[in-house]
């Protein structure tokens, strides 16, 4: 039997274009049999923005976008902006203002135009609340200016078919903006855009078609359309390491943070998926508040919504895990410190090596602070691996960045517990955050001479 696809959402189509005017109910259908869950469907000008609010009140899963195209820049006067408000105020479908920006790459409009255009449909978008959709040809900088100029971080958007470099990215990111990615990632000389995907958190990454353009490799050449857009996310999947799933979910709960569309899968909150191995979120408590931390912003990781409503027991525990074996381990960590929860880890650890599964844990490494005793002997023959979050090569930048709840002791007692880990514990890594301005030779050095491994992990990647 056949495993089901995992949904994904096609954030940015064109179904009202006429090569869909024969078997537009046809693509659709398929998509769905795709596993695309949902479509955003998005106008150009005037017209095309009539048509996709049309389709979108016709079909559940679809949604709309209204807007004007650089190319008609023209029609983005006081009576276009008017009708494209009056839409936004009768359908409840429309969920973005787009696709909007300038194109200096084609220059169908006069630059002036293009730019006056994008100015009054982000006013439009800040007026009604809602995020924009952009495009941007061969016009970085000035996009850019305008978003900054017009304040569009308050509404925040995404740069459809990304195609800016590294540094581009980032400045859109701290800007609050998502990137978008069509099939061109999977054509055998897009190197350079495989590298902007490689370079950014998943968390900030959206999948499209543009169809009916932009097919991806398999169907290039042809017409495009949302069921392609798996393609798309299979080679986001592959770029980041992770499975098909989890670039499915990502992707799926960004869209949801942005337009709306979809929902929230609540039922991880305890045990969670990520790639071949399961995660096990105990606690939220923690003894550090680290400023890099992002569940001071946000307490998902890789598409899982992790803020739990108590801490959960040993069979809740036990019931939210299932089958563990399927999975290649079984990691103790979560959004707050495991090693608070020292009873139930032991327990559930114990539960896992019965069924001949692997245990690791995720740790700060002030346990012993924690419980005042060294705990590390209670956790022998039940433990495979650990991971502790050393994070800084000396006690005053680690307080800093880390925040611990002991003071400068901390990071004493991280380094203890790190020295006397592989006593009992087979396998023991020191981790770090490449944070701007921390010395990664440094912490290696002092790993190193702690006598453990040392992995450098990526900032602003969790997960």
């Amino acid at each position: 039997m056949n495993q089901p696809l995992p949904p994904l959402i096609d954030t940015h189509a064109h179904l009202d274009h006429e090569q869909f005017d024969k078997d537009r109910a046809a693509v659709i259908v398929r998509a769905r049999e795709n596993g695309i869950s949902h479509m955003l469907s998005v106008g150009c000008d005037l017209a095309s923005s009539r048509a996709n609010v049309a389709l979108s009140e016709s079909q559940p899963n679809i949604f709309a976008a209204v807007g004007i195209h650089p190319h008609d820049a023209a029609q983005a006067d006081e009576a276009g902006i008017a009708e494209l408000k009056a839409m936004i105020a009768n359908s409840q479908k429309i969920v973005a203002v787009g696709e909007i920006g300038l194109d200096f790459y084609r220059d169908r409009s006069p630059r002036d135009v293009q730019r006056l255009a994008f100015r009054r449909q982000i006013a439009l978008a800040r007026e009604t609340g809602l995020p924009i959709i952009v495009h941007d040809r061969d016009a970085h900088e000035e996009v850019l200016q305008i978003l900054k100029e017009e304040n569009a971080s308050e509404i925040g958007g995404v740069l459809h078919c990304f195609s800016g470099d590294t540094a581009m990215a980032k400045a859109c990111l701290e800007l609050g903006f998502f990137l978008s990615f069509p099939g061109t990632i999977t054509y055998p000389k897009n190197a350079p855009a495989r590298d902007v995907v490689r370079s950014i958190p998943i968390d900030h990454l959206l999948v499209e078609t543009d169809c009916p353009y932009l097919a991806p490799q398999a169907f290039r050449g042809r017409r495009n359309e949302p069921a392609h857009v798996r393609h798309t996310a299979e080679m986001v999947a592959e770029i980041k390491g992770l499975t098909i799933e989890d670039v499915a979910r990502i992707t799926s709960l960004n869209a949801f943070k942005l337009f709306g569309i979809g929902s929230i899968d609540q039922t991880a909150k305890i045990a969670y998926r990520i790639r071949n191995s399961l995660y096990l979120n105990i606690t939220n408590r923690c003894t550090n508040a680290c400023t890099f931390c992002a569940k001071f912003k946000d307490f998902t990781v890789k598409g899982h919504r992790l803020k739990l409503d108590h801490e959960p027991s040993f069979a809740e525990v036990i019931q939210a895990i299932g089958n563990p074996a399927s999975f290649s381990e079984v990691v103790f960590c979560g959004y707050g410190e495991p090693l608070l929860r020292l009873d139930l880890i032991k327990q559930v650890a114990a539960w896992l090596r019965e069924q001949g599964v692997k245990v690791r844990i995720n740790t700060d490494g002030q346990a012993n602070l924690a419980h005042g005793r060294n705990v590390l002997p209670e956790l022998a023959g039940l433990v495979d691996a650990v991971s502790v979050s050393l994070n800084a090569p000396d006690a005053q930048t680690y307080q800093r960045i880390c925040r611990s709840g002991f003071g400068v002791a901390g990071y004493q007692a991280v380094k203890d517990f790190l020295r006397e880990a592989p006593r009992y514990i087979p396998s023991v890594t020191a981790t770090a955050v490449t944070l701007p301005g921390i010395d990664m030779s440094a912490c290696r050095q002092v790993a190193e001479t702690l006598g453990v491994e040392f992995r450098e992990r990526e900032y602003n990647e969790v997960g």
